[in-house]
């Protein structure tokens, strides 16, 4: 079963349509939700693009309140009301998962919608950190009609569960 694994995941824009994308994932193409400024190899903290980079998945995230664990081959985090991402580039925490009481903070990841019912966290200005280069760059959840993220790839959260069990612990999210 290993070996039928996938390690490659694609995502490109659409043609005339710089914030709406396809991903593809072995034969299979789902729509994606791409940042508002499209994809740009110049990334930088806050300017809405999507990294044009190969991004190692990291770890993925969940809302155990909302939904059954993920079945994937990595580590999986249930999301609590404390946990954000810190995306001020002043802080050393910067581009990093950081606890907060609930509140305004950074990036919350308990949100009241549903994006963040599953994340996955991709693999971006994190070895090493560098400041301004951009945070928080996500696969999660897309809104209805996918309209823009921030800069993340965006799918319908009932897409991982076709998606993420048949990923390799290898797999990479690249961004043409």
């Amino acid at each position: 079963m290993a070996k039928d694994r996938l390690t490659r995941i694609f995502v490109h824009a659409l043609p005339g349509r710089r914030s709406r994308g396809m991903l593809h994932v072995g034969l299979a193409s789902f729509p994606c939700a791409l940042g508002r400024a499209g994809i740009r190899t110049d990334k930088r903290e806050g300017d809405g693009a999507t990294p044009r980079a190969r991004l190692p998945l990291r770890r993925v995230f969940h809302r155990a309140d909302r939904l059954v664990r993920p079945r994937v081959l990595r580590a999986v985090r249930a999301i609590g009301p404390e946990d954000a991402w810190c995306d001020d580039a002043g802080d050393r925490r910067y581009n990093r998962l950081i606890r907060r009481p609930p509140g305004p903070a950074e990036e919350r990841l308990a949100r009241a919608d549903h994006l963040y019912d599953t994340i996955v966290e991709l693999g971006w200005n994190d070895a090493p950190v560098r400041r301004h280069r951009g945070s928080a760059i996500f696969w999660h959840g897309a809104r209805d009609g996918f309209t823009p993220t921030a800069g993340c790839v965006a799918i319908r959260i009932a897409d991982f569960a076709k998606i993420l069990p048949r990923l390799s612990r290898r797999a990479v999210l690249i961004v043409r």
